[in-house]
Parts: structure tokens; sequence; C-alpha cells
């Protein structure tokens, strides 16, 4: 029998509402999960933040959800070989071997990693942040530090919240500028916006302006007005020219916000050095063009500058993300509409009596080998491997773990092909004690002691919690899973409940005290803030007036309550709850974005502290190599409208067409080098080298050449046999992990340099001899 079921898409930012067919079944359905199937997916007309847009990965929504490469049972390693178990035979094997690590060699020597999928989830949301506090590591890693962890540090510095981050408001501004950014086919990325594409296409049909920056003719500038094909990793010069400009011909005026901005005359000092005449060479952009611009964004009624990971996974990642946001204020385009803004997520703090705040901090620890800073509490992932193959206690750095890593939790997270020098990666792990919660066997969780994976994601139940925060427009949404889980099987949050209990030595205690235990501080906290809506109230007297069947409903119950447009458990009636949004299948509209500061700023002065310390000392250092611009060939990364890192090149809908991973390569570069389209290249970076089909194509300027992140599927004992059939290459083995953006920590993935040239052709077979 078929039915109709509204789902929340979990694939890519955009978080689009779906309409799925499902064919129900009394049985367990394909490949041991519980009855039922999706058979179709579209977009949800009535979806208050989507309204009907789809992408392909939404429509593909069924074919992920029932991949039969899906793992659905736990897996233990026994004899040197990954078996079935039971679910309780695998979480004793984890609480054995954690317990076993942590009593011989203490928290440290535990990592953990989270993978790009835990934001898109439920659990990934909500569990992981107990179980850090439960270990107490310090070696904790995440794939912020090959994507966004510069936007972090930049807001942390500029705001004193890293998670503070503003977008652009997309409906209302007359003038985009996208620097390093695809969202016609990423969809966007830390800015949350639905039809992304559409979006842009009506900026133009009211007679609003696009300029995009990126040294690829991507789709996105395909549309634009004017298109800068800026040299790779040269972002930082360019924005900085672009604000000596606005200083030079008197065009700063931050406007409203300007009573609550510190720095403003630091900052025209450091722009002193970066004329448009000093950068251009460097940029390989007109001076002229650069000043144009910089006019423009001024002289615009309302316009925003917005930047991702082409600048922000290069050498001056973070002072590239914190010019973005320098050229916003100045040109008076902060905190209000049609420039960029604060979001305020239905389960954020609410708004409270602004007020000086801790403000943020770098480098609190560093890693034991390099000496790494920590940023947001994160080491770069790219330290990881050396962080578990390097023995004995390393050089002293401040606050660094004792020893070595010797265990690792996963937890989505494919660190093999995410991380650089992903080699030496695989072969650190086959020595440490190994959990991964995942739903494939792939080339990181081949090398677990344990795997524990999730159900399929038409069998949880979601809500964007970080998502939410970065959307363009204020709403909220919840589905609950649309199929069963099969009999016995525990859903993903029950999973990440019985792990944190295994860290903490309790496995066989209710996975339910997890949620309980988080519900009775938080309502305790809540309970004594003079500001709260439940001030002076008993704890247990509201965790009875939550809702939800499970406990993961009953603590979004209370966030909801205790949120910004909650009903503060009765002293808001008509406020948002759980059971009131469930009433609204399709969303609830909150309405746009409104400004929000000084209410959001948690720095120590209360101010948008517009030119911190650590970002003078990187100008300096930006300054210092203006002169020396090495030649040779850069290599920058793409996106592709139907993938999302390695996690979906498993799905036969997803796969070919353009979605293919080549080296792409200007004519002009071709024809110096002895290319030839669709042969083999070598192509060499300081971590090893990579033979790829070439692809060429006038979409990259000179010197440039372009290849996708998340190929390289073809290690042995993997059980992901779509894409095991067209592999692809690893190219963040062209990088060795040594270089960083010094303040995040993170991999400079784009603008690395590289070499090509041809493979050399394989040698004729011999003829056979006599017989």
């Amino acid at each position: 029998m078929s039915r109709t079921a509204l789902r929340i898409c979990p694939l890519c930012e955009a978080t689009c509402g779906l309409s799925v067919t499902v064919e129900d079944a009394a049985a367990d359905g394909p490949h041991g999960e519980g009855g039922g199937r999706i058979t179709a997916a579209r977009g949800d007309r009535d979806d208050v933040f989507s309204k009907g847009f789809l992408c392909p990965k939404g429509a593909a929504f069924g074919q992920l959800d029932s991949d039969p490469d899906r793992l659905t049972r736990p897996l233990v390693r026994r004899d040197g070989r990954l078996r079935e178990a039971s679910w309780d035979e695998a979480f004793a094997a984890v609480q054995a071997g954690l317990r076993q690590v942590i009593e011989e060699h203490g928290a440290d020597s535990v990592a953990v990693v989270l993978g790009n999928p835990n934001v898109h989830t439920v659990a990934g949301a909500l569990y992981p942040p107990v179980l850090l506090s439960t270990l107490r590591t310090r070696n904790f890693y995440t794939a912020s530090t090959v994507d966004q962890m510069p936007k972090h540090v930049s807001s942390g510095l500029l705001y004193g919240d890293p998670l503070a981050i503003p977008v652009p408001d997309l409906d209302r501004t007359d003038h985009l500028v996208v620097i390093g950014a695809n969202p016609m086919d990423s969809n966007g990325s830390l800015c949350t916006a639905p039809d992304f594409p559409g979006r842009l296409r009506a900026l133009r049909r009211r007679g609003g302006r696009l300029t995009v920056i990126d040294p690829r003719r991507t789709r996105t500038a395909r549309i634009a007005d004017r298109h800068l094909a800026i040299r790779p990793g040269t972002d930082a010069l360019l924005l900085f020219a672009m604000v000596r400009v606005l200083f030079d011909e008197g065009l700063v005026d931050p406007g409203e916000p300007a009573g609550r901005i510190s720095g403003v005359a630091e900052v025209e000092r450091l722009a002193a050095d970066f004329a448009p005449e000093a950068v251009a060479t460097a940029c390989e952009v007109p001076a002229e063009e650069i000043r144009g611009l910089a006019r423009e964004l001024a002289a615009a009624g309302r316009a925003a500058v917005y930047g991702r990971v082409g600048s922000s996974t290069v050498e001056f990642g973070t002072l590239t993300s914190w010019l973005v946001d320098v050229l916003n204020i100045l040109t008076g385009n902060f905190d209000r509409p049609g420039g960029i803004m604060f979001p305020l997520s239905a389960t954020g703090a609410a708004p409270r009596p602004p007020k000086p705040g801790r403000g943020f901090a770098l480098g609190r620890w560093h890693s034991r080998v390099s000496g790494h800073p920590e940023a947001k509490s994160e080491l770069p992932l790219a330290a990881l491997a050396e962080e578990i193959d390097t023995p004995g206690q390393g050089p002293g750095h401040p606050g660094a773990p004792a020893g070595p890593v010797r265990a690792v939790l996963a937890i989505a997270a494919n660190p093999v092909l995410s991380a650089p020098d992903g080699a030496r990666l695989d072969r650190a792990l086959a020595d440490v004690f190994m959990v991964s919660v995942d739903p494939y066997l792939n080339e990181t969780s081949r090398h677990a002691d344990v795997v524990l994976p999730p159900p399929p994601p038409s069998r949880s139940a979601h809500h964007d919690f970080a998502f939410n925060a970065l959307a363009v427009r204020n709403q909220v949404r919840y589905t609950r899973p649309v199929l069963p889980l099969a009999d016995g099987r525990p859903d993903e949050c029950e999973i990440h409940a019985r792990l944190i209990l295994c860290a903490g030595g309790q496995d066989g205690a209710d996975p339910a005290l997890v949620d309980a235990m988080v519900i009775d501080t938080a309502l305790g906290k809540a309970a004594g803030d003079p500001h709260s809506p439940v001030h002076g109230r008993h704890p247990a007297d509201l965790a009875r007036e939550l809702t939800g069947r499970t406990g993961a409903e009953r603590r979004l119950d209370m966030m909801l309550r205790l949120g910004p447009y909650g009903d503060g458990f009765g002293a808001q009636p008509g406020g948002l709850t759980l059971a009131g949004l469930l009433e609204h299948p399709h969303g609830i509209d909150l309405g746009p974005l409104t400004p929000r500061v000084p209410g959001v700023l948690r720095t120590r002065s209360g101010a948008v502290e517009l030119c911190p310390e650590p970002l003078v000392a990187e100008a300096a250092r930006l300054r210092a190599g203006l002169a020396a611009r090495p030649g040779g060939l850069l290599l920058v990364g793409r996106r592709h409208l139907r993938s999302n890192n390695s996690w979906m090149h498993n799905v036969p809908a997803l796969t070919g067409g353009s979605n293919r991973c080549t080296v792409q390569v200007h004519p002009d570069d071709a024809a110096r080098l002895g290319l030839t389209d669709g042969g083999l290249a070598l192509l060499a970076g300081d971590g090893g080298e990579l033979e790829v089909p070439v692809e060429i194509t006038d979409t990259v300027r000179p010197g440039v050449v372009s290849m996708p992140h998340g190929w390289g599927h073809d290690r042995p004992g993997t059980r992901m046999a779509v894409a095991a059939a067209d592999p692809g290459a690893n190219v963040n083995q062209l990088h060795d992990g040594a270089r960083l953006d010094v303040l995040s920590g993170t991999a400079v993935l784009n603008a690395l340099p590289v070499r090509l040239a041809p493979a050399p052709e394989e040698p004729a077979a011999r003829p056979a001899g006599p017989a």
C-alpha cells in the first residue's frame, strides 16, 4: 500500500522539504530494515522554507535510503576479521576497548573525529557534546578544519562567539559579492537557503547585481554580472585592497551599528600597504577592476559579501573570512536588511539584555607533535595521523596530550579521504582501537574494531539544529520517522547514548539516562537564570511538562520552549512547543531576519572588535609575502551538484554525467604540457602523486587545475560496490598535512602548488614466446 509522507532532506545544507512516496510492507523491508521503502521523492510545495524546490540529491533520497550496501547489523573484529554481532556484543566490545585504553593511557589517548554528516542529523547534533564532556579528551577533530573553521575563528574574534556567523540576506540584497563559493552547485554553505539558484535569479530579476570572484567560471559565475578570475589564494590581498579604496575615497560608513564597533582606525592603518596597484600583479586582477568593485559595493543600497570554501581553505583563510565581514561592516551592510544578518534559530538562546561576554580565545592547548593551537576546542584534522603514529611525549607544547592517540571514535567521518595525506592516516588507523559509527564499510571504517551502523534517514526524526542558525529566513520544521525500525534495531540517538555510557564505563545502564541527565542539567541552569522565563521554578516540575516519544524529542521540546519563540513553559502563551510544531507538518515561518546587535555580541568589550590582535599579526605576514608570489600550477577544488563529499558516491542516480573525478586544465596549459582531453596525467603535490583523467576546459583560468574532493574508493576491504566501480582519485593525497592556515589549523586545500605531466604510457605487451 502506498502513502505520502513528509521529510526534511538531510543531504546538503539547503534543508529542503520533501514529499516522499512510501510503499508499506507488513514484513521487514529489503536488507533487514523495517517494513516498507521509499519509492519516490519530490519537493514539498507547502514547505514554508523550500516551497517545493528539489535538487538531484533530494530526488535520489529513496536510492540512498535503501542502498543495499548500507550495514544493518554491528560488526565486531574477531581474529582479525569484522563479523556481524548483536548490539549488546558490540557495545560490550566498545566499552572494553575504550576503558582499557583510558585506564592505561589516560583520556587524551582517545581521539574523537566528527564528520560532516553529523550536522545533518538529530543525533549528530545532540549527543557528541555529551560524549566529549564524558571523555574529557583534548584530541578532538572534525571536518571543520578541512572546511569552515576560518569563519568560526574570525567570528569568534569579531563578535566573541565562534557560532555567531552572519549570513547574506539574499532575498533583500541589491548586490551580492560571492568569493570562493559556487552555490548554483553546492546549494549554499554556511548560508542555509533552499533554492539558492532561484534566489540568485530573483536578485537579477529585481535589478540587483551579482559579482563572483573565483578562478573557475563556475555555474554561479556564468550567471553573474561580473566575474573576476582571481589567482587562487590571493583573496585576502584583493579584499584588503578594496578596504583601502573605501578609506582612500571616503566611502567608509558603518551606519547605525557604528557606536558598537571598535578598531576602525586600526583597520585603516593595516590596509595602507595594500593599494590596488600593489596587489594587482599577485591577484592577476587589474587595479581598476578592484577599485570599481569597491565603489559598487559602497554605492549599492543594500549589499552583501559572501565567502566560502574556496576562500576559506587557503593559507590566509581566517584573514580572508575576517575581511569579508570587515567589508560588510565598513560599507554599512552589517546587521541590516539586505546586508549580512544573524539568524535567530528556534532552538537557540533567547535574547537577553546585552552585556560584555567572555570573548574568544585561541591556543588554550596545543597538539603534541607539531604544537598546533586548538581553535574552538578542535585540533587540525591534518594532525591526526602524526598524533597516532609518532611515539613519545613530544617536545612539550603547552597543554599538549602526554602521549600518542591509542583509540579513535569516528562518528560519521571518513578522514582517510577527507584529511590530508590519507595514506599515512590509513596506515596509522591500523594500530589503534577504533569505533566507527557509520552506515558503510568505507575507507576509514574498514579499520574499526567495532562498527555501529545507524538506520537510514527515513527511519530517523529530523530537525536542523545547526542549519537553522544559518538560515536566510527564520523558520522551524520537524519531521518524525516515515518508516519503522526493524525489530531490535536501535535508532541513531540510542546508538549515541549507549556510546556515551560506554565511554563512562556504564554500558548496561538505560540509554534514556543520558537524555534525562541533559534535561535535568539544562532545566536547572534555566531555573537559576534571572533572565529565564522559568526562573525560580523547580526543574523536576518543568521536566514533567515535556512531551515527546523519545528522549531526543523531549530535549527538542525543552529547547523550543526555552528558545526565543518558545512558550517559556507557560510564561508566553501561544509560544512554540513540540506539540504545536507537530500541528504544522510543513513548518512554521518565523519571519525575515532582524537586527540582533548588540545582543548577539559576546566580546569582552561588548562591541564588535574589528581589529583583533591575532589578525593584525596575520596581516603583517600577508604583507611580508606580497612580493614573493611563486609561479607554477595551483590546484583548486570543485563542487558537483550531485555529490556531497565522500558519502554519496554509492548512489547510482548521483554518479556519472558531470559528476566525474577528472583534473580540469585550461587549453593553453594542456598544450604547453602535452596533455590530451581524456588522456591520463600525473598530478603531484607535497604529499604524493595521482594518475587522473584530463578534462580540457576554459572554465578554469590558465595556471589553475581543478579536482573534486571525496574520491578514492579503491581500497580493499570496503563494501561500497557502486563507488568502487568508479573509484576516482583522492585529491587530498596531494597534501602532506604541513600547509595550514595558521590561526584556524585549516588545511590549505585550495591554491596548493602542484605539478602536472602526461602519464607515462604503459609498455607494450611483449609477444608470447614459443610454447
